[in-house]
């Protein structure tokens, strides 16, 4: 790339693009003007217009319930049938042939033929004043189960896991987009100087299927791509100094950097270098900011009894305290993966029984504890809390393992269960249903992307209007679809 002349100006990017507007503006006549001024601020969304700090905290659309996002994906998904949707018949026909009706024109990833419906072989009761049916899996959640917003009739239109969990997180099913973590911080920036507006926490030994993209900011600024965390060792990777550096001969460094990028920006009018320039000093404020919030240890014995957390361990309880300890500090979403909730059947661990038991043992204790943590400490309210998977499982037995003693469920996109809890959503309420069967959506359905226009509503966006321009096109997370779910409001 040839280097610019030295004689260039130092205009901005947006001074540079100014300058050709104006040019345009002054040859097309005041009418022409006023069109595009009106085009070009009148539907400009909240965090559109960036300046030299680009997670400043911005006002939304809207006054929004939610203030922060905690996201829980149990990664493979979780077997609804046998957890929150609870099905009489499906368990009275167990063993029977599925009927033909219901197979018809559907794909599943690994079952061909007639399978034969499984009934689930968990025990279900109705608990709290809202008369929820909830699997004997789950005793936690099933005791404040009034404070969730429980929804049966989510579906999706994936069926394999990294398909589904883009299509979940980033609006398409293909990599390439900003995440839904992304669109958050660059619509609402960060409550905090010092650490990220978007914190990835990963447990059980393994990434979801989709990888990283699922926290990338894709085409838009890096700035607003998720920094993954660890609950073991170095929080952040090379967050200390190396050997032979100290704090003050760091920040003559970054100043040094600082000043050389500042000049390029100027020159180029490069919006990534000011990214650069502001991830270089989060970075430095990190180094005295993240430690200290991610050291566990400073809770009281009782609040790491009550999640099941142990310092020093890598796991979903320590994943959760953490959650909450983040958004007490001002982090705006933190997404927390949990690896091993893809229930085939193909070894014990997977079975709907004793797997499935031992599975949700840490989940439902650790997620249980930061809902009722939450709201003890004032901020559930306005903390929005997401759990669920990127699709459901088949009310029959997997094919590969329909001849086995162990118990599994296919790939099923069809419906599935999800829930919310805090930030402006009606507690007590289950919300949808399906068929007598499970194999179809009969009430409310809720697809992904209505899911992603209702988190937006709550945090105070208009979905349609929180858009990035990218190669001549506003692009959304919700791309062209989603509703708000209004039912789903307090």
């Amino acid at each position: 790339m040839k280097t610019p002349p030295q004689d260039v100006p130092d205009l901005g990017f947006d001074a540079l693009q100014e300058r050709t507007r104006r040019q345009l503006l002054c040859e097309g006549g005041l009418g022409l003007g006023g069109l595009f001024l009106g085009s070009l601020l009148g539907d400009r969304p909240a965090g559109a217009l960036l300046g030299d700090d680009p997670m400043a905290a911005r006002t939304p659309h809207h006054p929004g319930r939610a203030k922060r996002v905690i996201y829980l994906h149990m990664a493979g998904s979780p077997p609804h049938l046998d957890l929150f949707d609870y099905k009489p018949e499906l368990v009275r026909r167990s063993g029977q042939p599925c009927p033909d009706s219901f197979l018809k024109g559907r794909r599943f990833a690994f079952t061909s033929g007639v399978p034969k419906l499984l009934g689930t072989p968990r025990t279900f009761r109705r608990h709290g004043q809202s008369g929820t049916w909830i699997s004997d899996a789950l005793p936690r959640l099933a005791g404040i189960v009034d404070r969730l917003t429980i929804v049966r009739s989510m579906h999706t239109s994936e069926f394999n896991h990294a398909p589904a969990q883009l299509l979940l997180y980033t609006g398409s099913p293909r990599p390439g987009r900003p995440s839904f973590g992304s669109w958050v911080t660059y619509g609402l920036g960060s409550e905090s100087r010092d650490l990220p507006g978007f914190v990835v926490l990963i447990s059980s030994g393994s990434s979801p299927s989709g990888g990283k993209a699922l926290w990338s900011s894709g085409f838009a600024p890096s700035v607003f791509q998720g920094v993954q965390c660890r609950s073991k060792g170095d929080p952040v990777l090379y967050v200390s100094d190396p050997p032979g550096m100290d704090r003050r001969m760091r920040r003559t460094a970054l100043d040094a950097l600082r000043d050389l990028n500042a000049h390029r920006a100027a020159v180029l009018g490069d919006p990534e270098i000011r990214t650069r320039i502001a991830q270089f000093e989060l970075a430095f404020r990190m180094q005295a900011a993240v430690p200290e919030v991610m050291d566990i240890r400073r809770e009281p014995p009782a609040v790491l009894r009550a999640y099941g957390a142990e310092p020093g361990k890598a796991s979903l309880a320590n994943n959760c305290l953490l959650a909450r300890r983040l958004v007490e500090h001002g982090v705006r979403f933190v997404q927390l993966f949990d690896w091993g909730w893809d229930f085939h059947g193909t070894s014990k661990r997977e079975d709907l029984r004793g797997g499935l038991t031992e599975k949700c043992a840490g989940m439902d204790r650790a997620v249980a504890a930061l809902i009722t943590d939450l709201e003890a400490r004032g901020l559930l309210d306005d903390t929005l809390v997401v759990w669920g998977g990127e699709f459901g499982r088949t009310p029959f037995r997997e094919g590969r393992t329909s001849k086995g003693s162990v118990l599994g469920r296919d790939h099923y996109p069809d419906c599935f269960t999800m829930f919310l809890a805090g930030g402006g959503t009606k507690p007590g309420l289950s919300y949808g249903a399906t068929d007598e069967l499970g194999f179809s959506v009969v009430e409310n359905p809720v697809h992904v992307h209505d899911l992603q226009a209702t988190v937006l509503h709550l945090l105070g966006f208009d979905h349609e209007r929180l858009t990035y321009r990218f190669q001549g096109r506003d692009f959304r997370l919700t791309d062209v679809h989603g509703k708000v779910v209004s039912d789903l409001l307090a």
